[in-house]
């Protein structure tokens, strides 16, 4: 019994008939082809929350940034007059009293500042900049650089081991 005899069982075909190869590329073609659009499909999903939740930030940056410049001002007209009326009825110098009402006006302005950054961070789209980079498309910022930027950004490359 030589070696090829023995790994064959009998009725068993080595190689498929053309028409069977043709329907298998066929059926892998289009599995292929169902799983790009299903990856489409779910990007488009990404893309579209990120794009939700950045118009949802915008709208509560703008609002903070809003209540910032109000409590910026209007703290300090208001606090100007009754704080200081009140700090110098209790003895306190002007320059007291001019300082305590501008403190109070700077940590709520600060307080709004904050928030607006906090949710202007959300506005970034992170989670689709990931998902691109994975799938190789996104990250093009060294094209748009100069080339004093492009060589540092190969050298860090090389120092990396060849990752971006």
């Amino acid at each position: 019994m030589s070696a090829p005899d023995h790994d064959a069982a009998p009725g068993d075909d080595a190689t498929p008939s053309l028409d069977e190869s043709l329907r298998r590329v066929g059926k892998a073609g289009k599995d292929s082809l169902s799983s790009a659009v299903a990856t489409a499909k779910s990007l488009r999903r990404l893309v579209l929350a990120d794009f939700a939740l950045a118009r949802a930030s915008l709208a509560r940056a703008m609002v903070w940034m809003s209540v910032a410049a109000a409590f910026g001002v209007s703290s300090w007209l208001l606090l100007m007059g009754a704080l200081i009326a009140l700090l110098q009825r209790l003895g306190l110098s002007w320059l007291g009293a001019l300082s305590v009402a501008a403190g109070l006006s700077l940590a709520i302005t600060a307080l709004g500042v904050w928030q607006t950054l906090r949710y202007f961070g959300f506005s970034r789209m992170d989670a689709t900049r990931r998902q691109l980079k994975a799938m190789g498309l996104g990250d093009d910022d060294e094209e748009d650089a100069g080339p004093e930027a492009r060589s540092a950004a190969e050298q860090l490359r090389d120092q990396q081991g060849g990752t971006p």
